[in-house]
């Protein structure tokens, strides 16, 4: 079976493991991961990070986004310009206006001004004891991390989703994956 198929037959199912977690359990989860979250970004010097708007049941730290400017950290998000290529990142705050990218996907509607995060997350539909994400499909992460100077890449993901699947390539690991 090739590597393509057995990762698209895992990301289905991983992302059906997720969506099947009850709204209380996966609220407590999300609260687990912000922490985690809080104890890195203590840890690391980061003035702009990298964030996600999430979807297909995602972890959700948008709370946490809200609180990240008291702290000196600034909150971008992605944008996908064109399909095959590095995402782009725009500044953003709770409240801008949000509008579909060249991916389908919510971004912010401000596509000027880009910047380079410090740090990013990467939201990981699974994840491997290797720190390698298991993503959509869509290589922008990988194309992201391929450029320098590389920002820290940070791996958002629930522990029931750790899989064991081979890495291609092209594939980049994360720095740290943060679960709940």
């Amino acid at each position: 079976m090739k590597t393509d198929t057995v990762k698209a037959d895992l990301r289905k199912a991983l992302i059906a493991a997720r969506k099947a977690m009850g709204a209380d359990v996966k609220a407590q989860a999300d609260a687990r991961i912000a922490s985690k979250l809080w104890a890195w970004l203590d840890a690391h010097q980061v003035a702009v990070l990298g964030a996600y708007l999430p979807m297909a049941g995602e972890p959700d730290l948008s709370s946490l986004y809200a609180t990240l400017p008291e702290r000196g950290i600034r909150v971008a998000m992605p944008v996908v310009m064109e399909k095959n290529q590095p995402l782009q990142f725009v500044f953003w705050q709770a409240g801008d206006a949000l509008t579909r990218d060249a991916s389908g996907t919510l971004a912010p509607a401000d596509r000027s001004n880009f910047v380079r995060p410090d740090a990013l997350l990467a939201p990981c539909v699974g994840f491997n004891a290797a720190q390698y994400r298991l993503g959509y499909g869509g290589g922008y992460f990988d194309r992201t991390l391929a450029h320098s100077p590389r920002p820290l890449a940070v791996g958002i993901a629930y522990a029931i989703t750790k899989a064991d699947f081979p890495a291609d390539a092209f594939d980049i690991a994360l720095d740290v994956i943060l679960t709940d």
